[in-house]
């Protein structure tokens, strides 16, 4: 293995039940009086840990929290054989009802997470003091037509379910991660491979569930999402970087002028771009966005 990154910000390593299942939380700082805390949700297929690299950047101590979705990371999977996008708004209620009970925090999202934020605070507007979206695209609108084609799929995924193969070593993991990601320095990819995977008997293993590879038995509705999106309160920060993945990943079938027109709907809204980064944009530059983030997250 190459230099592995040190964190200049060490995060304490915990575990909260949440809806039954044992959750895990990476936590730096404490908390400050009058400064809520800044609670980070990941995105599909990584973990919390995710987040080291923008905490650091960040000047000040506030108080951070990060948490691992149920199924990623070190929090427990559900032991059944799909996962549901509802569970994950419930989650994060159960997590924000522990963690500042009496008082809204400050919410970011990335990717998955960003679209988990943006519908949570339209549903519990009074829980969210202010908003961070992370390249939260959200997906195309689907056509109702769709659904028998997408249920027959998932009923089949369920009798082939997928898996995750093993990789040999830590370093074939970090490997992984910089190929997901050439920007991705190797030593933070060293760092973050000790987080993404742990070693079993087979190799080392990603510390996710297969089960979140399954299709989607639901289709993606955009009308009930911009339901949501209208009914934020909080002031929001939309954040992506300077490679249009939009277009990169969806093509035509989810134009740039779709999302925008959604993007215009959400009532307190700035957006800022961040130079020479892609969708994992807090790997790509996270000094740049610690500095958008503390701009924001201190305006009057």
């Amino acid at each position: 293995m190459p230099h592995v990154y040190t964190p200049r910000r060490v995060h304490h390593g915990e575990f909260l039940p949440l809806r039954g299942l044992r959750h895990h939380l990476l936590r730096w700082g404490q908390p400050l009086p009058g400064r809520p805390p800044l609670v980070m949700v990941h995105g599909w297929m990584d973990v919390g840990a995710s987040f080291q690299f923008v905490v650091d950047a960040l000047k000040d101590d506030r108080e951070v929290i990060a948490l691992d979705w149920r199924g990623f990371g070190l929090s427990e999977t559900t032991g059944s054989d799909c996962y549901w996008f509802p569970d994950y708004l419930g989650d994060l209620d159960a997590l924000l009802d522990a963690v500042s009970p009496g008082a809204p925090v400050d919410l970011l999202g990335h990717s998955m997470g960003g679209n988990v934020v943006m519908s949570y605070a339209g549903v519990r507007p009074q829980r969210v003091r202010r908003l961070v979206n992370l390249e939260g695209f959200g997906m195309p609108d689907v056509s109702p037509a769709a659904a028998p084609e997408r249920l027959a799929k998932w009923l089949d995924e369920l009798k082939d379910p997928p898996t995750l193969r093993p990789y040999a070593t830590q370093a074939d993991v970090a490997d992984r991660l910089r190929r997901n990601n050439p920007r991705l320095p190797a030593d933070k990819a060293g760092w973050l491979a000790d987080h993404w995977a742990r070693e079993t008997p087979e190799g080392f293993q990603l510390n996710a569930d297969p089960a979140h590879k399954l299709a989607n038995p639901m289709l993606y509705r955009k009308a009930e999402v911009l339901a949501c999106w209208q009914r934020i309160a909080a002031p929001t920060l939309w954040v992506e970087g300077s490679d249009d993945q939009l277009t990169r990943f969806w093509g035509s079938r989810y134009p740039r002028e779709d999302f925008e027109a959604r993007l215009a709907l959400v009532p307190k809204l700035q957006c800022a771009v961040l130079q020479d980064a892609g969708h994992m944009l807090h790997h790509d530059q996270p000094e740049a966005l610690a500095a958008a983030l503390e701009a924001f997250l201190d305006e009057s």
